[in-house]
């Protein structure tokens, strides 16, 4: 089962990035570009412990569903997503939260089995590991351009 790591410094405090990490609309604006959008369970706002959602997006020229579920959650440090229901034959995503420095580090870890057995595997080798990396990254990168402005105010503040 492949396992994507990805350490991403941030200079705002952990509660806002633990916040934003978890942001329903933080998450429809990192993937624009694929067309996400959430279309049941939670579909704004905070997603929460239990919580549920399904997105509806276009990876690969095809448009797919996935339903994740919030399955573990400490808040500001931790917490977990997992799918329900989707492509991949089973995915779980960890968001780990850390002070570093005046700051905190974010550290995802996203575990995935693909589909299909060996041809599965060989999709992972050839563009799938490298798909999901570069979709984590921009997610990512849109977190911390938030975090460390004050657009984080757009999202968390009622």
């Amino acid at each position: 089962m492949p396992r994507i790591e990805l350490r991403t410094e941030i200079k705002a405090e952990k509660e806002i990035v633990f916040d934003l990490s978890r942001s329903i609309d933080l998450h429809k604006i990192s993937t624009e570009h694929t067309n996400e959008t959430a279309i049941a369970g939670k579909t704004s706002g905070l997603i929460g412990p239990n919580e549920s959602v399904t997105w509806r997006a276009n990876h690969f020229g095809i448009y797919q569903k996935l339903t994740s579920k919030i399955t573990e959650f400490d808040r500001p440090n931790y917490f977990a997503d997992e799918m329900v229901s989707g492509a991949f034959a089973e995915f779980k995503h960890e968001h780990h939260f850390a002070d570093l420095n005046g700051g905190t580090l974010m550290i995802d870890f996203f575990d995935y089995k693909s589909p299909f057995g060996i041809l599965g595997k060989l999709a992972d080798r050839v563009f799938l590991e490298k798909y999901m990396t570069d979709l984590l990254m921009e997610r990512n990168r849109i977190m911390k351009k938030f975090a460390e402005s004050d657009k984080w105010k757009q999202l968390l503040t009622g």
